[in-house]
């Protein structure tokens, strides 16, 4: 399985990011769909997310859980996000410095793509084969593998095997050289 570790900062960056280019606030579901959507497309065109956050499968689509929880309950990013009802504010400017410019290519056409979808719209949108598999497989709020996620949005057999091997010498330790 192609996992891959979370970075914090480019989650707080890319999710500061999105708001920014949004007008400095915008509700939290379409938040974190247009960050998935910009994991998908990164995934699929460079071999590695954004964030590294893990993809849940929830009852209303993918979610990326640690990146849900630093907007909800500010637990990870505290005084960096403000909610209100749905809405979220943005508190402070990205640091544009911990995001690549294939990061940003792709988080500005998953806004451009999606900031105008409905809930709903963006519900069926993100009930992709991949979300599908997850359910079918592991059940509700299980992990959604981001080689599922690669395939889902049409990776081909090179990109999976590039995926896969990136994900391994991500995740490689070295006899405890690190």
């Amino acid at each position: 399985m192609a996992d891959f570790t979370f970075h914090k900062e480019k989650s707080t960056s890319a999710l500061l990011y999105i708001c920014d280019r949004l007008g400095g606030s915008w509700d939290m579901y379409s938040l974190l769909k247009i960050l998935y959507f910009s994991e998908c497309k990164h995934l699929v065109r460079y071999g590695r997310p954004i964030t590294g956050d893990t993809i849940i499968a929830m009852d209303y689509g993918p979610v990326p859980l640690a990146s849900y929880d630093s907007v909800k309950s500010g637990r990870l990013n505290a005084g960096v996000f403000e909610i209100e009802d749905t809405i979220v504010l943005a508190k402070e400017k990205p640091n544009l410095d911990c995001l690549s410019e294939s990061d940003i290519e792709c988080i500005d056409e998953a806004i451009s793509e999606n900031k105008n979808l409905s809930f709903g719209a963006l519900k069926v949108k993100s009930h992709d084969e991949s979300y599908e598999w997850a359910i079918k497989n592991n059940g509700k709020n299980s992990t959604i593998p981001y080689l599922e996620i690669a395939k889902a949005f049409g990776a081909d057999k090179h990109m999976l095997d590039y995926i896969r091997l990136n994900s391994e010498n991500q995740n490689c330790v070295f006899n405890g050289v690190g």
